[in-house]
This record gives C-alpha cells, structure tokens and sequence, in this order.
C-alpha cells in the first residue's frame, strides 16, 4: 500500500529542495524521492513532521473515540529521539479524539530493562489498556510483557522490539535488511571501497541495533565488500558521554580507522563532536537527527551524509496500532489491513523474528543539499 510520508505543512516548501538532494552522492540512490522518502530501507519512511501541537484533531475522528487508556514506554528520559516518538503518539491521539487522561507517556530515568519493567509494573496496576514499548532488552522484558497481556493489556513494539512471544505486533521504522544494506553502502562509498571501520552502537541488548548490525555483518560477506575491515563494534549505552568516550578509544585504538558508523541517533551525535574536535580524518555515517547533525553534515565534514525516519511518525503509527488492537479492528496477525488517520493504509507482515510487523517507510538520506530543510523539523 502506498504510505503518505510527508505532511501537508511541508509539501510546499520541502518537495523541490528533496528531489534535488536526494541525488548528489553513490550512496544516495537507493534513497527514495521526496514524496516516499524516510530513513532505512524499503520500510522506513519519514511522514508528516507536524509538532502535536500543529495538527488539531480532524471532525469526526474525536466523537469515534473510544474508552480506554494507551500509554507509550520510550527507552529512557533525555532521549530526543524517544521524546519526537512520544510527541507522534501523543499527537495520534488526540487525532483520534483521546483526552490527556487516556494518554500515558512515560520516559523512564536509564536506558535499562529494569527500569522500562518498573514502568511496565506501574502501568499494569493502572489497568491500561494498551502499552507501546520500546524495548532496551527484549528477552528481560518478556515475562512483564506477557503478565500485562494475561490481564487483557494489549503490548506492542515499537522502534526496538520485545520478544515475538510478548507482543501482538511491532511497529518497525524499516526493513532490517534495507537498513544494513544502506548502511554497509554508505561505509564502502566513504571508505573508498576498502579499509578499517567500526561501529559505534547504543547498548548491547538493544535489539533493533542488534538486528541492524546482523544485517550488515551479512551484506558484507559479500564480494563486493571483501576489502572492508570490522574492526570493532563498541556500545555508548544511549549515553553521550559514554559514546562520547567509546570514539576517542577507537580513535586511539585503531590509527588506520576510516568510517565509523553509528546506527543510534545519540552515537552518532557524540560521535561528530569528537571527530570535529580533534580535526579527525575519520568518516561518519549512520542513523542521526537532522537537527543534532546539521552542522556536522557536509562534503568535507565529518559527516557527509546520514540516515534516519521519522521519529515522529513511528510514534503516531504505534498510536493507531495500539487503538486498532484495542477496537478489535486487527489482532496483529499477518496480511490485515487497517487505516492509520492521514497517514494512510498499512498492512501487518510476517518480521524475521517469527512475530509480526508494521513497516512505516523506507530510510532517507540527509545530505549537504537537504539537511537545512530538515534541521527545523525534527
């Protein structure tokens, strides 16, 4: 099904400046245009970019609104990237025509499973009716996952999934494979085809970066990749200093190092500071905020281009999910359908890890030529 990727409120002013950036580099091309693009591959889109704020509720969607209460758990507090998924929720649901009673947005203090199940506990006491989870750990969070639903709760996933056994569905920002072959694409081009690079992560148990890193790993057993080196896959934890620290030691650590990619938004970030602080020749690519990253971002900078979705969107979609479930409009089973407000009509397709999921869009690339555009979105 085709999927609207971007709002209304930016068509007029972003269309001409996408198409005509979505071409100035290799690895751009497998970028799709401007009217499908979002960051990841062919299941990763960036939607609508309004602020909730921006986008009233339509006539009509606040009268269908039902009883209940949905409640979104992102991976941890001061996260930017959790803080556009939940203001995607939040917006959704006010779309839909909840009230700020029925909405739960809970951020917990550290990127931790232990702290994510505190949250989870507190929100079974509360008898919600749906709980969206970003996990940081899916096999911890699993016998939570699955108290909560023996109680009627309605678990899904999104962003980074918990185990297939724990939830209903996932909603996913893009194909896992297109993500890994996007990304090993863009290492090979800043590379210069061969050489040593390293891959700076979030935490060890994040399973999104997980499966992200398995599916580079995978790309590049083949030919094409031969001359490329993985020197190291290093884990920031989500935290800036921590990542910040994990850079300078692979700087230290490996004299040749070419590219580090950094498929995490606060890597990646920390990352570019330190590059740009010590005049680095080391290149950066990865999964980064355009309004983190633009200054970062730039032919002869440390950064000559990224990728990313729209957070925001992931939240909304993880909105319209929970209330799908809920309404008993789909149950997360594989080849259902169902409409997500403007953003359109999606279908649940089988996930790699045996459960089912909902793809937003497919990745976009943000380059010298795009990234003023989109640093004053998100």
């Amino acid at each position: 099904m085709k999927k609207k990727v971007l709002s209304v409120l930016l068509a007029a002013s972003m269309i001409s400046a996408l198409l005509a950036g979505c071409g100035s580099t290799p690895a751009q091309t497998d970028a799709p245009a401007a009217e499908e693009a979002a960051p990841a591959e062919e299941e990763a889109a960036p939607a609508e970019a309004a602020s909730a704020e921006e986008a009233p509720a339509a006539e009509g969607e606040a009268a269908a609104a039902g009883e209940g209460t949905f409640a979104l758990v992102t991976k941890s507090a001061g996260n930017p990237y959790n803080e556009r998924e939940a203001a995607g929720f939040e917006e959704a649901m006010k779309a839909m025509g909840y009230s700020d009673s029925q909405i739960i947005i809970r951020h917990p203090e550290s990127a931790t499973a232990d702290a994510q199940i505190t949250t989870i506990n507190e929100l079974i006491s509360q008898n919600v009716s749906a709980i969206a989870i970003a996990a940081n750990d899916m096999d911890a969070l699993q016998p939570v996952c699955e108290q909560a639903a023996s109680q009627g709760i309605k678990i899904i996933s999104l962003d980074s999934t918990v185990n297939a056994a724990s939830r209903m569905t996932h909603v996913n920002q893009a194909g896992t494979q297109i993500i890994g072959q996007t990304l090993m694409d863009a290492v090979k081009d800043l590379a210069g085809g061969e050489g040593q690079w390293a891959i700076l992560s979030a935490t060890s148990q994040a399973s999104n970066q997980n499966a992200w890193i398995a599916a580079m790993k995978e790309v590049m057993e083949g030919e094409d990749y031969a001359g490329l080196e993985l020197v190291e896959v290093a884990y920031g934890d989500d935290e800036y200093q921590k990542s910040v620290d994990q850079t300078q030691a692979l700087l230290t650590n490996y004299p040749d190092l070419k590219v580090i990619c950094a498929p995490t938004t606060v890597g990646i970030m920390a990352a570019a500071g330190v590059l740009q602080d010590k005049n680095s020749e080391v290149k950066l690519t990865g999964l980064g905020l355009p309004s983190e990253m633009a200054d970062y971002i730039g032919t002869d900078n440390v950064c000559p281009y990224m990728y990313l979705w729209n957070p925001i969107d992931v939240g909304r979609l993880g909105a319209y999910t929970s209330v799908a479930l809920v309404n008993g409009d789909i149950t997360g089973a594989a080849g259902e359908t169902f409409t997500a407000g403007e953003m359109g009509g999606y279908e649940i397709v089988e996930a790699s890890d045996g459960g089912t999921e909902i793809i937003v869009g497919p990745p976009f690339a943000f380059t010298p030529e795009n990234i003023d555009e989109w640093k004053s979105v998100y």
